[in-house]
């Protein structure tokens, strides 16, 4: 019985003929395996969100140009009143309805517009009416300068003609698109659609006070999220309602500036000008370049020499200057000072987006978009770009 074989004892981690570095290696190796995994989904995932933020974008973007018609009226009548908002909130410490204070404020200002309009159509009119004769009388005056255009032009002609003289001449047909008169009636029809649309949108946005507020107290859950949600909303209708109030302040300055001067010198239609000066201005960048030209024709209209038809885009080149370099930067500080980059970017899409009526409100919604930003705390970043 000694003689028989021992029982196979169980292998042990202690034991000297186990192979260690083969058992280390498998769960090393999983391991290596699992990582990998995870990355690989990682960067799927991250493709895929990529991806569905390029759609949302270009999403963003058909929507915003398909549905201006909609959205403009919208956004306009939103401005206003983050405008008229202080106005409102002054009215109810007087014991005035929030609903009262709406319809003093939307009268009083459809009366303004509709009697500057009124009072300035005439004015237009005539500059429209005369524009054939104005254009005649500047080209006149400008035929010096032209002499080396006109030569080289007629040298084209003769070689087009000498060209075109061998072979057949090809029929031309002229399409005539819509009149002017057609056009600027669509225009106008267009625009006193848009005009009641904010005006009654504004109404119940100043009627209704604070009510959204008040509707997004009652979701949120928590009285920290509640508090941290008016705080967030008053300093943001705050900080936009001062910079609307504080820009549009600047412009009127800068109109009546305009108008002092041209009254001084002589040019007709100076409230005219004043006001496509206020409104210009909320146009950077454009806005001056047109006031410049238009300016300019003015002047070579009006005044016999070129050097006095300078004189009205050179006094408006001084006050802008004067505006833009000393009393804005005074007025409204570096806190609500935007980054000129960034304004022209914003400025180039809204253009693209809706036209010239982007061209209007681009400016203000990048500062309110600013101003929300700066107080939310995860798009603060944001916020420090656009500023200055």
């Amino acid at each position: 019985m000694s003689d028989a074989t021992p029982a196979a004892r169980p292998r042990s981690v202690l034991t000297p003929d186990v192979d260690v570095t083969a058992q280390a290696t498998t769960p090393d190796g999983a391991l290596t395996d699992l990582t990998k995994l995870g990355d690989a989904l990682r960067d799927q995932v991250q493709i895929r969100s990529i991806a569905i933020t390029g759609l949302f974008v270009l999403a963003l973007f058909y929507t915003l140009y398909f549905a201006r018609v909609f959205i403009l009226p919208v956004l306009l009548a939103v401005l206003l009143s983050f405008l008229f908002s202080p106005v409102v909130r002054a009215m109810r410490r007087i014991r005035i309805p929030d609903a009262l204070g709406g319809a003093i404020i939307v009268l009083t200002l459809f009366a303004g517009i509709a009697f500057g309009a009124y009072e300035l159509s005439g004015p237009a009119q005539e500059w429209v009416a005369s524009a054939p004769a104005s254009m005649a009388k500047a080209e006149s005056k400008l035929r010096v300068l032209r002499k080396p255009i006109d030569q080289v032009s007629k040298t084209a002609d003769q070689v087009a003609d000498a060209t075109n003289s061998g072979g057949n001449k090809s029929r031309q047909v002229e399409i005539k698109g819509p009149s002017l008169s057609s056009r600027l009636f669509g225009t106008t029809r267009e625009i006193v659609t848009v005009f009641f649309e904010v005006m009654i949108l504004l109404y119940f946005l100043l009627a209704s006070g604070d009510m959204f507020l008040q509707k997004l107290i009652k979701v949120l859950p928590q009285f920290r999220d509640k508090k941290k949600a008016v705080t967030i909303a008053r300093e943001t209708e705050a900080s936009v309602s001062t910079y609307l109030v504080t820009v549009t302040l600047i412009n009127v300055g800068q109109g009546i500036a305009i108008f002092l001067a041209m009254l001084a010198i002589g040019m007709p239609n100076p409230a005219l000008w004043g006001v496509l000066a206020t409104l210009m201005e909320f146009v950077p960048y454009v806005g001056a370049v047109v006031m410049i030209g238009a300016l300019a024709f003015a002047g070579l209209v009006t005044f016999d020499t070129p050097g006095h038809a300078l004189v009205p885009p050179l006094l408006y080149l001084v006050v802008n200057f004067v505006q833009s370099n000393i009393v804005s930067p005074f007025v409204m500080g570096r806190r609500l000072t935007l980054n000129p980059v960034a304004i022209f970017i914003g400025l180039v899409f809204w253009l693209w987006i809706w036209g010239i009526p982007g061209a209007f409100i681009a400016v203000p919604l990048l500062a309110t978009f600013k101003i929300f930003c700066d107080h939310i705390e995860a798009l603060a970043p944001i916020g420090e770009f656009l500023g200055k």
